[in-house]
C-alpha cells in the first residue's frame, strides 16, 4: 500500500463517479495529474479533484487504459496478498458451478478483480495469460497463489495477445512451474477432447461456449449439422453426441480441424463427422450453389471488431453470414447465432439478424438468448466483460 506522500493519481472534476460505482478503468483523458514519482506499472492512490480517495490500482502511462483498479478500499493494499486472495476467490466461486479439478477458466480478469489476469484449467496443467504491465510486474506471485490455491502439475504462460503491444510489452510465452505437456486430453460433458496449450488458439480451447453446445447437443438428435468457424469441432461434437445425424464443420485452420477430426474418431463420431478447411463465407456460398440444407446451425465466428470504428464492418460481416445461414436452413431449422465481438451491442447484433431474415424472407422466431458460461462472470459495473452475445432461432419457413 502506498504511504501517506506516496504516489497519487488526481483526476479531474466529475471523472471519479464512474470509478465509484464500480468499474476498474480510468482512461488518460480522465487524469488531471500523476504524480512524477510513480514509476509505469507501479501502484498509486487514485483521488478525485479535491483529494479524496478514489481506488487503488496500477498505472501504465502508455495505454489508453492508463489506470486498472484493484480495491476501491482505502485499507486494502494492492499487493501480492490481494492477488492470493482473490485467486483463492476465484477458485471457490467456480465450485458452485463446476466439479474440483474440472476444465474451465478459473480467474477472468475483471470479471474476478484481476484485470490483466486469465487463467484457464486443462485437467492438472493451467495456462496463465497476461496482458497489462502492471500485473506483468506481478507474475512470480501469481504462479505462487495458483501453485497453493489449486497444486497444479504445471503452469504454462501464453502472454501472446495482441493487447500486449499497447501496453508496450513483448509477447511471452513458456513453462512458469512444473510440467505442461504440449496436448492435454481433458473430459468434459462425456466426451473428450485434445487441447494443445502451448500452440492453439487463445489457450487451447474455447471454454466460454461449453453451456451453449450443451444446449446444442439437446436439440440435435436427428438433425444434420453445420459448424461454421468451428474451431476444433466442440460444437459438432456434443450434436453427434445428441443424436444429430451427421455434421459438416468449416474452418480455415489446418492446425484446428486436425485436432477437429482426431477429437472426432476419439469419441466414435469419425463416420457422421465432415470437416472442411476453407473460408467460411465461400463455403457457405459454395454450399448454396450445390442446394445443401441444414437442420442445425451454428455461426460462431471470431470478434468481427475489436473497436468502436470498425463496428459498421463488422456488422457488414455477421449479416453476409446470417444472410447464407438462413439461405441454407432447412425448414423448421434452428440456428445458433453467435458474437464475441463486445462492440457490437445485443440489441444491435439482433438489428442484424432481423435485417438479414427479411432481406432472406424467411420466418423466424426468436427462441432464447445466451451468453458466456458462468466461468466468465459478468462484472455488472464492468460492461465490457459481457462480450459473448448468443441467440437461438427458429426457421419456421
Amino acid at each position: 500500500m502506498p504511504e501517506p506522500g506516496g504516489p497519487r493519481i488526481v483526476l479531474k472534476r466529475g471523472r471519479d463517479e464512474r470509478v465509484r460505482a464500480g468499474h476498474l478503468w480510468i482512461y488518460a483523458g480522465e487524469i488531471d495529474r500523476i504524480d512524477k514519482t510513480l514509476e509505469p506499472g507501479g501502484v498509486a492512490d487514485v483521488v478525485d479533484h479535491r483529494g479524496r480517495f478514489v481506488a487503488r490500482g496500477y498505472h501504465n502511462p502508455a495505454s489508453t487504459i492508463a489506470v486498472r483498479v484493484l480495491t476501491r478500499r482505502r485499507d486494502e493494499a494492492a499487493d501480492a496478498a490481494l492477488l492470493r486472495r482473490r485467486i483463492a476467490q476465484a477458485v471457490a466461486w467456480r465450485r458452485q458451478f463446476y466439479a474440483a479439478g474440472e476444465s474451465c477458466r478459473l480467474v477472468f480478469s475483471e470479471g474476478d478483480g484481476l484485470p490483466g489476469l486469465t487463467v484457464d484449467r486443462y485437467g492438472p496443467c493451467l495456462v496463465v495469460q497476461i496482458s497489462t504491465l502492471g500485473m506483468d510486474r506481478f507474475r512470480e506471485a501469481i504462479v505462487a497463489a495458483l501453485q497453493d490455491a489449486v497444486h497444479p502439475r504445471g503452469v504454462f504462460e501464453r502472454s501472446d495477445v495482441g493487447v500486449r503491444t499497447r501496453e508496450r510489452l513483448e509477447p511471452r510465452t513458456g513453462l512458469l512451474a512444473g510440467e505442461v505437456p504440449d496436448e492435454i486430453e481433458i473430459p468434459l460433458d462425456g466426451q473428450r477432447f485434445l487441447v494443445r496449450p502451448k500452440a492453439g488458439q487463445k489457450t487451447g480451447m474455447y471454454l466460454d461456449h461449453r453451456f451453449n453446445r450443451k444446449l446444442v447437443g439437446s436439440l440435435a438428435s436427428g438433425r444434420r449439422v453445420l459448424d461454421v468457424f468451428c474451431n476444433t469441432g466442440s460444437f459438432a461434437l456434443y450434436a453427434l453426441a445428441g443424436g444429430a445425424v451427421s455434421s459438416t464443420g468449416v474452418d480455415n485452420s489446418a492446425e484446428c480441424l486436425d485436432l477437429a477430426r482426431r477429437n472426432s474418431e476419439l469419441n466414435g463420431h469419425a463416420e457422421r463427422a465432415t470437416w472442411v478447411e476453407a473460408n467460411a463465407f465461400d463455403a457457405l456460398k459454395a454450399m448454396e450453389g450445390r442446394g445443401e440444407r441444414y437442420d442445425l446451425i451454428v455461426l460462431d465466428p471470431p470478434a468481427f471488431t475489436k473497436s468502436a470504428q470498425a463496428v459498421a464492418a463488422a456488422v457488414r460481416g455477421y449479416k453476409e453470414i446470417n444472410l447464407r445461414a438462413l439461405r441454407l436452413a432447412a425448414p423448421g431449422a434452428l440456428i445458433l447465432t453467435c458474437s464475441c465481438s463486445f462492440h457490437l451491442a445485443p440489441e444491435d447484433f439482433l438489428q442484424v439478424v432481423r435485417d438479414a431474415a427479411a432481406d432472406v424472407g424467411r420466418d423466424v422466431t426468436l427462441v432464447s438468448t445466451t451468453g458466456q458460461a458462468p466461468d466468465h462472470p459478468v462484472n455488472l459495473a464492468v460492461p465490457e466483460t459481457r462480450y459473448l452475445k448468443c441467440a437461438l432461432l427458429s426457421v419456421r419457413s
